[in-house]
């Protein structure tokens, strides 16, 4: 990944993520807060690895 697409992605990751929800809350899309409120914990755990992977390669 090039310097300028990582400085990218975070805020067009937090963008996608804000919209997803507004989206959400207006009806337009399925909910995923069944999903939010059991598997969270294995989300953190899954991105924890990724992040040890990409720091010890």
């Amino acid at each position: 990944m090039s310097t300028r697409s990582r400085s990218l992605f975070l805020p067009l990751a937090l963008i996608g993520v804000g919209a997803y929800f507004l989206l959400a809350r207006l009806g337009w899309l399925p909910s995923l807060s069944h999903w939010f409120n059991h598997w969270w914990p294995v989300a953190l755990i899954a991105l924890g690895v990724v992040l040890l992977l990409r720091r010890l390669s």
